[in-house]
């Protein structure tokens, strides 16, 4: 008895690493949003236009926060695809069934790298005394993000296909399709109105912001999956041989 509260526990402990990288996002930028709005709405040196950007505020007395909170949530991101990709791999979540999707899921977790390097970086290398290198980094950071999104997507796509009798499967994959668009369309906007809207690029970019703390919860529904699931239980040679039978777990479909 005692063992299978442990294995329970073990199996569930995965779900804190995506819930702790949004919250921290979270956190520090409403920390941050609310640190601009107390003190009277400053107008920061590296301010072009009335409302400050997240850089913008990041370059003040509170990069100390700024850094802390990127730097996590970069490793929480991260961590998110490589412990999604180790389930997967361990039978504990519905499986590659090909080489292609386990060559997109490296992808996505490459981006997620140099995406976290470049969230780190950027709030590292400030805007307001490194604006030519905070900027490079944000390039770095929202390019690497994306990519892995589509990575991530891509593959999710072929899962859903290969197990469309699983809800669950399509769910996350329609989450994160829908998420991932609409910040790439933002993005683009965002893009667009920086050098031309300055207010129009600060309100984009807090948005977007805002909205990858959804992304990043959407690798919780994913984890979520393998609590209760035994390793080896959802292996492709498993299900290939059921001829795509569900072998998964009956509990499986009811965790919440």
């Amino acid at each position: 008895m005692t063992f299978s509260i442990s294995l329970r526990y073990r199996h569930w402990r995965y779900v804190w690493i995506p819930i702790a990288a949004a919250g921290m996002w979270f956190s520090t930028l409403l920390a941050m949003l609310i640190v601009w709005l107390a003190s009277g709405r400053p107008r920061y040196v590296s301010m072009e236009g009335s409302i400050a950007y997240i850089s913008d505020i990041g370059a003040s007395n509170v990069k100390p926060l700024f850094v802390t909170g990127c730097a996590i949530t970069g490793l929480g991101f991260f961590l998110s695809l490589v412990v999604e990709r180790y389930l997967r791999h361990s039978g504990r979540l519905m499986p590659n069934m090909r080489t292609r999707e386990r060559v997109f899921s490296s992808f996505a977790i490459l981006g997620s790298f140099i995406g976290g390097l470049g969230l780190l970086f950027l709030s590292i290398f400030d805007t307001k005394r490194y604006t030519q290198a905070h900027r490079i980094c944000l390039l770095v950071f929202v390019v690497g993000v994306a990519l892995s999104a589509i990575f991530t997507v891509i593959e999710y796509r072929w899962i859903s296909k290969d197990f469309a009798e699983h809800r669950q499967v399509k769910t996350a994959y329609c989450a994160k399709a829908a998420i991932a668009s609409i910040l790439i369309i933002l993005a683009i906007g965002f893009a667009v109105a920086l050098f031309s809207a300055p207010n129009a690029g600060a309100i984009l970019e807090w948005t977007i912001a805002f909205g990858f703390t959804f992304y990043l919860l959407t690798f919780y529904y994913d984890l979520r999956l393998s609590k209760n699931v035994e390793k080896g239980t959802l292996t492709s040679q498993r299900l290939g041989q059921s001829n795509g039978s569900s072998l998964a777990n009956p509990n499986m479909t009811q965790v919440v």
